[in-house]
């Protein structure tokens, strides 16, 4: 049994009854892949026990320098310019990052999540053993799987992120460690691919050949690699394609897809289908009608941002700058909607230190979204946004009626 498996180029490491171990034999290069619960207690012990015991010549882990950076300093929060990343239009991302960051918390039950990467990279520094960060860092990933989505997956990706922040479910250690079986994670896997292929493919297959192919190029003949359990299956597959002559090159997943004509120009679609009702206003009914179809455009717009704005408890200024910027926003190619009322937010409700030390316990609550100045600026934000668009859908109906 033991000759035909390692024939195969897979046996598993002692003791033979561990699933989240892996032994994958190539040529005179040895790779101990360990499969983890990146919440999980006991996957701590067993990352150290595995490394203590194989004393490889190289640890791979599942991180990227970005969360390298903010485990080994958690205060790097305090150094985040919110205003920046308004203007360079990131919240969305920030707050899926924030909802993602809150799922994990919380499924952790007061595990720090990746504490077992950063419990291989203590001990390889304790042994003297160099190591290397092999995950793509998250902002690549995410835009990536944002610019592979259509608007309905979109939509539905924004509606897991908000389920999965704001959840009451905590599940038990012993479920967490069922975290690490692989058949539950494989039919796990399979419910993300037919619920959002497109998400799938780039944070599950994407990153299984990346990690691979960076574990693969990384030096030494004997590696023991940290990863999420359900990326071994797809790590241990690629290992023997790159083995077999296929290149290992994931330069391609560093970067974002090109865009598609259409979508390149979609953001200008709206805004000139508004544009272009006014104007067939003006050469059908003449100048005042033109006037009317502007204002009634203006008021659908910019009440609805209001509204959402009002509904993130602001100061009585915001909602006025909501009203008037919704429309300019709409128009801008370079201003967005609900950026106006949400600087002015971050203004007039300047960040504290206590907002960023309680930023990862806060973004856990609803309330919790509100209370912290820093997601409070997020909310109006979206909310100013979100009620302009909708104003801005109902327009063009109301718009085209007065054309008949």
């Amino acid at each position: 049994m033991e000759m035909d498996e390692q024939m195969n180029g897979t046996v598993p490491v002692s003791p033979p009854s561990m699933a989240t171990q892996r032994f994958v034999k190539i040529g005179e290069r040895s790779f101990t892949l360990v499969g983890t619960a990146h919440v999980s207690s006991a996957s701590i012990d067993e990352v150290i026990t595995v490394i203590r015991t194989v004393m490889p010549d190289r640890i791979c882990v599942e991180l990227d320098d970005a969360r390298y950076q903010a485990m080994i300093n958690p205060a790097s929060w305090e150094q985040m310019d919110i205003v920046k990343i308004i203007k360079e239009g990131k919240v969305f991302f920030m707050l899926a990052n924030l909802a993602l960051s809150s799922f994990q918390r919380r499924m952790g039950t007061g595990i720090q999540p990746g504490r077992e990467m950063l419990a291989a990279i203590e001990t390889a520094q304790e042994l003297d053993i160099p190591f290397s960060l092999c995950d793509r860092p998250v902002p690549i990933t995410l835009k990536r799987a944002w610019s592979k989505s259509n608007f309905w997956n979109k939509s539905k990706l924004i509606a897991q992120l908000i389920a999965a922040a704001f959840s009451n479910e905590k599940p038990d250690e012993e479920e967490i460690e069922k975290l690490k079986n692989a058949s539950e994670l494989d039919f796990m896997m399979e419910e993300m691919a037919s619920y959002l292929p497109s998400v799938k493919e780039v944070l599950i297959d994407e990153r299984d050949k990346y990690l691979a192919s960076k574990i693969w190029e990384a030096q030494g003949n004997n590696v023991v690699a940290v990863v999420g359990a359900g990326h071994m299956k797809g790590i241990e597959a690629w290992l023997h394609r790159f083995a077999g002559g296929e290149s290992a090159d994931v330069s391609s997943f560093e970067v974002l897809p090109p865009k598609s004509v259409l979508s390149k120009y979609s953001g200008l679609l709206f805004p000139l289908i508004l544009l272009g009702l006014i104007v067939a206003g003006f050469f059908t009914s003449g100048i005042l009608k033109s006037v009317e179809m502007l204002a009634q455009w203006w008021l659908l717009s910019g009440t609805l941002s209001a509204i959402g704005t009002a509904l993130c408890w602001v100061h009585p200024v915001s909602i006025p700058i909501a009203f008037l910027s919704a429309p300019i926003g709409t128009i801008s190619p370079v201003l967005a909607m609900g950026m106006f009322p949400a600087l002015f937010e971050a203004w007039i409700h300047k960040p504290r230190v206590e907002d960023f030390q309680n930023l990862m316990t806060d973004v856990a609550t609803i309330k919790g979204f509100y209370k912290n100045k820093i997601t409070h600026i997020l909310l109006v934000f979206i909310m100013s946004s979100l009620g302009g668009a909708i104003g801005n859908i109902i327009s063009v109906p109301a718009l085209a009626m007065h054309l008949k």
